[in-house]
Protein backbone atom coordinates (compact mmCIF):
# COMPACT_ATOMS: atom_id res chain seq x y z
CA UNK A 1 0.00 0.00 0.00
CA UNK A 2 1.29 3.46 -0.94
CA UNK A 3 2.43 5.66 1.93
CA UNK A 4 1.58 9.37 2.00
CA UNK A 5 4.74 11.40 2.58
CA UNK A 6 3.56 15.00 2.31
CA UNK A 7 0.62 17.21 1.37
CA UNK A 8 0.98 20.72 -0.04
CA UNK A 9 -1.26 23.56 -1.08
CA UNK A 10 -0.80 24.09 -4.85
CA UNK A 11 -1.91 27.72 -4.60
CA UNK A 12 1.49 28.71 -3.19
CA UNK A 13 3.12 27.94 -6.59
CA UNK A 14 3.50 30.98 -8.84
CA UNK A 15 5.41 31.40 -12.06
CA UNK A 16 5.62 33.87 -14.95
CA UNK A 17 5.09 33.59 -18.70
CA UNK A 18 8.27 34.08 -20.69
CA UNK A 19 9.53 36.19 -23.54
CA UNK A 20 12.19 34.18 -25.39
CA UNK A 21 14.62 35.38 -28.04
CA UNK A 22 16.81 32.90 -29.89
CA UNK A 23 19.59 33.14 -32.44
CA UNK A 24 21.96 30.57 -33.91
CA UNK A 25 24.51 31.08 -31.11
CA UNK A 26 22.45 31.68 -27.94
CA UNK A 27 19.00 31.82 -26.37
CA UNK A 28 17.73 34.28 -23.75
CA UNK A 29 14.51 34.49 -21.75
CA UNK A 30 12.86 36.74 -19.19
CA UNK A 31 9.66 36.67 -17.19
CA UNK A 32 6.82 38.94 -18.31
CA UNK A 33 3.30 39.86 -17.27
CA UNK A 34 1.47 38.83 -14.11
CA UNK A 35 2.24 35.77 -11.95
CA UNK A 36 0.33 32.60 -12.82
CA UNK A 37 -0.85 29.88 -10.47
CA UNK A 38 -0.60 26.22 -11.44
CA UNK A 39 -4.01 26.07 -13.15
CA UNK A 40 -3.44 29.30 -15.08
CA UNK A 41 -0.04 28.09 -16.25
CA UNK A 42 -1.46 24.79 -17.55
CA UNK A 43 -4.19 26.68 -19.44
CA UNK A 44 -1.51 28.60 -21.38
CA UNK A 45 0.35 25.45 -22.43
CA UNK A 46 -1.27 25.28 -25.87
CA UNK A 47 0.48 24.24 -29.09
CA UNK A 48 2.27 26.90 -31.11
CA UNK A 49 4.24 26.92 -34.37
CA UNK A 50 7.49 28.63 -35.34
CA UNK A 51 8.83 28.83 -38.87
CA UNK A 52 12.53 29.23 -38.09
CA UNK A 53 14.12 26.76 -35.67
CA UNK A 54 17.24 28.89 -35.09
CA UNK A 55 16.04 32.49 -34.90
CA UNK A 56 12.78 33.67 -33.32
CA UNK A 57 11.12 35.81 -30.63
CA UNK A 58 8.09 34.35 -28.89
CA UNK A 59 6.01 34.43 -25.70
CA UNK A 60 5.80 31.08 -23.89
CA UNK A 61 3.69 29.68 -21.06
CA UNK A 62 6.41 28.72 -18.59
CA UNK A 63 9.95 27.60 -17.84
CA UNK A 64 10.60 23.97 -16.94
CA UNK A 65 13.73 22.09 -15.88
CA UNK A 66 14.82 18.52 -16.38
CA UNK A 67 17.83 16.60 -15.11
CA UNK A 68 19.60 13.99 -17.17
CA UNK A 69 20.86 12.22 -14.08
CA UNK A 70 23.72 9.75 -14.43
CA UNK A 71 23.97 7.25 -11.57
CA UNK A 72 27.53 6.18 -10.73
CA UNK A 73 27.53 2.89 -8.81
CA UNK A 74 30.08 0.06 -8.49
CA UNK A 75 32.17 1.35 -11.37
CA UNK A 76 29.23 1.52 -13.81
CA UNK A 77 27.07 4.37 -15.01
CA UNK A 78 23.34 4.53 -15.75
CA UNK A 79 20.83 7.16 -16.83
CA UNK A 80 17.91 7.50 -14.43
CA UNK A 81 14.39 7.77 -15.84
CA UNK A 82 11.08 8.02 -13.99
CA UNK A 83 7.65 6.78 -14.95
CA UNK A 84 4.90 9.38 -15.13
CA UNK A 85 1.24 9.39 -16.09
CA UNK A 86 0.78 12.83 -17.68
CA UNK A 87 -2.87 13.70 -17.15
CA UNK A 88 -2.60 16.92 -19.16
CA UNK A 89 -1.38 14.95 -22.20
CA UNK A 90 -3.25 11.68 -21.67
CA UNK A 91 -0.22 9.41 -21.80
CA UNK A 92 2.28 7.42 -19.73
CA UNK A 93 6.00 7.82 -20.43
CA UNK A 94 9.45 7.39 -19.01
CA UNK A 95 11.02 10.81 -18.62
CA UNK A 96 13.84 12.71 -17.01
CA UNK A 97 13.36 14.06 -13.50
CA UNK A 98 11.69 17.40 -14.11
CA UNK A 99 9.55 20.21 -12.72
CA UNK A 100 8.21 23.72 -13.21
CA UNK A 101 10.33 26.72 -12.23
CA UNK A 102 8.66 29.15 -9.79
CA UNK A 103 8.89 32.91 -10.19
CA UNK A 104 11.59 33.45 -7.57
CA UNK A 105 13.93 30.94 -9.25
CA UNK A 106 13.59 31.99 -12.90
CA UNK A 107 17.12 33.41 -12.77
CA UNK A 108 18.50 30.34 -10.96
CA UNK A 109 16.76 27.28 -12.48
CA UNK A 110 19.65 25.04 -11.38
CA UNK A 111 18.30 25.40 -7.83
CA UNK A 112 14.91 24.10 -8.98
CA UNK A 113 16.58 21.19 -10.77
CA UNK A 114 18.50 20.15 -7.65
CA UNK A 115 15.34 20.33 -5.56
CA UNK A 116 13.53 18.12 -8.08
CA UNK A 117 16.22 15.46 -7.65
CA UNK A 118 15.74 15.61 -3.87
CA UNK A 119 11.96 15.30 -4.21
CA UNK A 120 11.69 12.71 -6.99
CA UNK A 121 14.72 10.40 -6.61
CA UNK A 122 14.90 8.58 -3.28
CA UNK A 123 17.72 6.20 -2.33
CA UNK A 124 17.06 3.64 0.40
CA UNK A 125 19.63 1.45 2.15
CA UNK A 126 19.12 -1.09 4.96
CA UNK A 127 20.24 1.62 7.43
CA UNK A 128 17.86 4.28 6.13
CA UNK A 129 17.35 6.84 3.36
CA UNK A 130 20.21 8.95 2.00
CA UNK A 131 20.60 12.70 2.19
CA UNK A 132 22.27 14.35 -0.79
CA UNK A 133 24.81 17.12 -1.40
CA UNK A 134 25.60 19.31 -4.40
CA UNK A 135 29.12 20.57 -3.83
CA UNK A 136 29.06 22.11 -0.34
CA UNK A 137 25.28 22.48 -0.32
CA UNK A 138 22.99 19.96 1.34
CA UNK A 139 19.93 19.04 -0.69
CA UNK A 140 16.56 19.50 1.02
CA UNK A 141 14.99 16.41 2.60
CA UNK A 142 11.30 17.12 1.95
CA UNK A 143 10.09 13.85 3.50
CA UNK A 144 12.20 14.01 6.66
CA UNK A 145 9.14 13.83 8.90
CA UNK A 146 7.93 10.62 7.25
CA UNK A 147 11.18 8.75 6.49
CA UNK A 148 14.28 7.86 8.51
CA UNK A 149 17.40 9.40 6.94
CA UNK A 150 20.96 8.24 7.59
CA UNK A 151 23.37 10.69 9.22
CA UNK A 152 26.64 8.97 8.35
CA UNK A 153 26.33 8.61 4.56
CA UNK A 154 24.99 10.67 1.66
CA UNK A 155 25.03 10.72 -2.13
CA UNK A 156 26.79 13.44 -4.11
CA UNK A 157 25.47 15.44 -7.04
CA UNK A 158 27.95 17.04 -9.41
CA UNK A 159 27.70 18.74 -12.83
CA UNK A 160 28.78 17.02 -16.00
CA UNK A 161 29.72 18.72 -19.28
CA UNK A 162 27.34 21.50 -20.33
CA UNK A 163 25.76 22.33 -23.68
CA UNK A 164 27.75 24.17 -26.34
CA UNK A 165 25.32 27.07 -26.80
CA UNK A 166 24.80 29.39 -23.80
CA UNK A 167 21.39 30.18 -22.30
CA UNK A 168 20.73 33.50 -20.60
CA UNK A 169 18.12 34.84 -18.19
CA UNK A 170 18.19 38.46 -19.28
CA UNK A 171 21.90 39.28 -19.41
CA UNK A 172 22.88 36.56 -16.91
CA UNK A 173 24.41 33.41 -18.42
CA UNK A 174 23.11 30.34 -16.60
CA UNK A 175 25.47 28.17 -14.57
CA UNK A 176 26.36 24.64 -15.76
CA UNK A 177 25.21 25.42 -19.34
CA UNK A 178 21.94 23.47 -19.62
CA UNK A 179 20.61 22.26 -22.96
CA UNK A 180 17.58 24.31 -23.97
CA UNK A 181 14.64 23.62 -26.23
CA UNK A 182 11.27 25.18 -26.94
CA UNK A 183 8.58 22.50 -26.83
CA UNK A 184 6.03 23.53 -29.43
CA UNK A 185 3.11 21.30 -28.28
CA UNK A 186 3.12 22.93 -24.81
CA UNK A 187 4.50 26.41 -25.64
CA UNK A 188 7.18 26.01 -22.98
CA UNK A 189 10.92 26.48 -22.59
CA UNK A 190 12.73 23.48 -21.11
CA UNK A 191 16.25 23.47 -19.66
CA UNK A 192 18.04 20.11 -19.31
CA UNK A 193 20.89 19.90 -16.78
CA UNK A 194 23.46 17.12 -17.03
CA UNK A 195 24.27 15.93 -13.48
CA UNK A 196 25.91 12.89 -11.89
CA UNK A 197 24.66 11.13 -8.75
CA UNK A 198 27.38 9.15 -6.99
CA UNK A 199 26.37 6.67 -4.32
CA UNK A 200 28.71 6.30 -1.31
CA UNK A 201 30.63 3.06 -0.86
CA UNK A 202 28.79 2.56 2.45
CA UNK A 203 25.48 2.35 0.61
CA UNK A 204 24.99 -1.41 0.70
CA UNK A 205 22.07 -2.96 -1.18
CA UNK A 206 20.52 0.32 -2.38
CA UNK A 207 17.01 0.59 -3.77
CA UNK A 208 15.74 3.44 -5.94
CA UNK A 209 12.26 4.92 -5.71
CA UNK A 210 10.48 7.69 -7.58
CA UNK A 211 8.06 9.93 -5.69
CA UNK A 212 5.85 12.33 -7.62
CA UNK A 213 3.10 14.73 -6.62
CA UNK A 214 -0.51 14.30 -7.70
CA UNK A 215 -3.40 16.74 -7.37
CA UNK A 216 -6.09 15.26 -5.10
CA UNK A 217 -9.03 17.16 -3.64
CA UNK A 218 -7.27 20.46 -4.13
CA UNK A 219 -3.97 19.35 -2.59
CA UNK A 220 -0.66 18.15 -4.01
CA UNK A 221 0.00 14.73 -2.47
CA UNK A 222 3.29 12.79 -2.65
CA UNK A 223 3.21 9.04 -1.98
CA UNK A 224 5.80 6.27 -1.80
CA UNK A 225 4.72 2.97 -3.37
CA UNK A 226 7.18 0.15 -2.67
CA UNK A 227 5.32 -2.15 -5.04
CA UNK A 228 5.90 0.29 -7.90
CA UNK A 229 9.27 2.05 -7.53
CA UNK A 230 8.78 3.77 -10.96
CA UNK A 231 12.50 4.56 -11.35
CA UNK A 232 14.43 2.90 -14.18
CA UNK A 233 18.02 2.71 -15.40
CA UNK A 234 19.54 2.72 -18.88
CA UNK A 235 23.11 1.32 -18.67
CA UNK A 236 25.84 3.38 -20.32
CA UNK A 237 28.79 1.87 -22.16
CA UNK A 238 31.65 4.30 -22.76
CA UNK A 239 29.20 7.11 -22.04
CA UNK A 240 26.67 5.93 -24.63
CA UNK A 241 23.23 4.52 -23.78
CA UNK A 242 22.48 0.86 -24.39
CA UNK A 243 19.23 -0.87 -25.40
CA UNK A 244 18.51 -2.15 -21.89
CA UNK A 245 16.12 -1.01 -19.19
CA UNK A 246 16.73 -2.03 -15.56
CA UNK A 247 15.54 -1.46 -12.00
CA UNK A 248 17.63 -1.47 -8.83
CA UNK A 249 16.16 -3.14 -5.75
CA UNK A 250 18.14 -4.11 -2.67
CA UNK A 251 21.39 -3.91 -4.62
CA UNK A 252 20.18 -6.16 -7.45
CA UNK A 253 19.70 -5.06 -11.04
CA UNK A 254 16.63 -6.54 -12.71
CA UNK A 255 15.57 -6.21 -16.34
CA UNK A 256 12.36 -4.34 -17.10
CA UNK A 257 10.10 -4.98 -20.06
CA UNK A 258 10.19 -2.37 -22.83
CA UNK A 259 7.03 -3.58 -24.56
CA UNK A 260 4.84 -0.65 -25.60
CA UNK A 261 7.29 1.80 -24.03
CA UNK A 262 7.31 5.51 -24.84
CA UNK A 263 9.85 8.15 -23.80
CA UNK A 264 9.07 11.81 -23.14
CA UNK A 265 9.82 14.60 -25.64
CA UNK A 266 13.30 15.31 -24.26
CA UNK A 267 14.41 12.11 -26.04
CA UNK A 268 12.82 13.14 -29.35
CA UNK A 269 14.86 14.79 -32.12
CA UNK A 270 15.68 18.47 -31.64
CA UNK A 271 15.74 20.82 -34.63
CA UNK A 272 17.76 23.90 -33.74
CA UNK A 273 16.07 25.16 -30.57
CA UNK A 274 12.79 23.31 -31.25
CA UNK A 275 11.26 19.98 -30.25
CA UNK A 276 8.03 19.22 -32.09
CA UNK A 277 7.04 15.82 -30.69
CA UNK A 278 5.07 14.98 -27.52
CA UNK A 279 6.97 11.71 -27.05
CA UNK A 280 8.90 9.04 -28.94
CA UNK A 281 8.61 5.26 -29.05
CA UNK A 282 11.41 3.35 -27.34
CA UNK A 283 12.23 1.42 -30.51
CA UNK A 284 12.37 4.64 -32.57
CA UNK A 285 14.69 6.25 -30.01
CA UNK A 286 16.95 3.20 -30.18
CA UNK A 287 17.22 3.66 -33.95
CA UNK A 288 18.33 7.27 -33.42
CA UNK A 289 21.10 5.93 -31.14
CA UNK A 290 22.17 3.33 -33.72
CA UNK A 291 20.83 0.52 -31.52
CA UNK A 292 18.27 -2.20 -32.09
CA UNK A 293 15.84 -3.77 -29.67
CA UNK A 294 17.41 -7.19 -30.24
CA UNK A 295 20.61 -6.04 -28.50
CA UNK A 296 18.66 -5.71 -25.27
CA UNK A 297 18.02 -9.47 -25.28
CA UNK A 298 14.28 -8.90 -25.67
CA UNK A 299 14.11 -6.73 -22.56
CA UNK A 300 15.92 -9.42 -20.53
CA UNK A 301 19.24 -8.96 -18.74
CA UNK A 302 21.55 -11.95 -18.88
CA UNK A 303 20.65 -14.48 -16.23
CA UNK A 304 17.80 -12.39 -14.82
CA UNK A 305 14.02 -12.59 -15.37
CA UNK A 306 12.25 -9.51 -16.74
CA UNK A 307 10.13 -7.41 -14.45
CA UNK A 308 6.46 -6.92 -15.40
CA UNK A 309 5.56 -4.50 -18.23
CA UNK A 310 5.57 -0.81 -17.35
CA UNK A 311 1.95 -0.26 -18.30
CA UNK A 312 2.58 2.16 -21.16
CA UNK A 313 -0.62 1.21 -22.98
CA UNK A 314 -2.15 4.65 -22.41
CA UNK A 315 0.59 6.22 -24.48
CA UNK A 316 0.55 3.48 -27.06
CA UNK A 317 -3.11 4.07 -27.83
CA UNK A 318 -2.76 7.73 -28.75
Amino acid sequence: MARTLIRKNPSVFKTLPLFVEAGPDRLSYQGIGQPLNFTQMLARRQAISLGDSQRFAVELANLGVSVRLTLSWQGREYWLLVRQRRLDRGDVVLKLISGYVPTHELNLPLHTAIQEVAEECLVETPEGWLYGRFGDTWLPAPYERALHYREAAHFRLSPLSGAARPVQCGNLTLLERPRAYVHLPTASLQLVYDLCLELPKEARSPSLFHVDEHLEDGQLVARLDRMRPDLYLIPLHNGKPSAELLTLREGKLEAASTRGLWLAESFAPQDGWLVREERIRWKDWLKLQGLTASTSNGGRATGQPPTPPLGMDAAGST
